[in-house]
């Protein structure tokens, strides 16, 4: 594990970049829970996690630290959407109409209500999910129905291999696409999850309120 020391420097260094607009998320989800712990140590409060059963074993281990707040950032699978309703704080990865039918109905029952961000995909990647924009807007009707979400941003991930040029280019569209929703009746929309270690300054200059810092901390 690398020292708690190490990982204070290295969020320091991080929060020193970062306008107070926008919040850091630890990625977490190749961190140990001391790494976590040290990381909480050093100030921050947001963690992030892909994978629902190895985050909730995490989160039951660290239940001490009460003011703590779990993001779930990976692709979310049906059978698992309870356990995540019932776990976390944020789910940045609503990438689908179905799921987030779903979600409406399971926030009900749960009496927990994350917020969420849907995740958008604004260049052609066969590996990411999300909605196209064209998709989206399409389907904000049907998503409107939805009353009992809390829907609160829009999420992207960058296909692998952009150069600094096009990696600007989705996040400033991820911002006008985020301004388009709020003029056409969604107000909420207010946060945008983007950049991670290697782009999250070219996220920032572009209107992130989220960024999601992993390797830079502990790798």
């Amino acid at each position: 594990m690398i020292s708690p020391d190490l990982i204070a420097d290295r969020i320091a260094t991080i929060q020193a970049q970062l306008p107070a607009t926008t919040k850091l998320l630890a990625v977490s989800k190749y961190a140990d829970t001391e790494a976590i712990r040290a990381a909480y140590a050093a100030g921050v409060r947001d963690f992030g996690e892909s994978r629902i059963q190895e985050a909730i074993q995490k989160i039951q281990t660290l239940r001490d630290l009460k003011d703590i707040n779990w993001h779930m950032i990976g692709s979310l699978q049906s059978n698992k959407a309870r356990l995540a309703v019932q776990n976390f704080a944020w789910i940045h990865s609503i990438d689908r109409l179905g799921l987030a039918r779903k979600l409406d109905r399971l926030v009900v029952e749960s009496g927990h209500s994350p917020s969420l961000c849907l995740q958008v995909k604004l260049m052609s990647d066969p590996h990411k999910s999300g909605w196209h924009e064209s998709e989206l807007l399409a389907e904000l009707p049907k998503l409107a129905k939805c009353q009992n979400l809390k829907i609160v941003g829009l999420m992207t991930i960058l296909p692998q291999g952009l150069n600094p040029d096009q990696a600007t280019e989705v996040f400033r569209q991820t911002a006008q696409l985020a301004e388009k929703l709020r003029s056409q009746g969604w107000p909420n929309i207010r946060h945008l999850s983007m950049g991670m270690s290697g782009d999250y300054h070219l996220a920032i200059a572009a209107g992130a309120t989220i960024v999601r810092i992993g390797s830079s901390i502990f790798a």
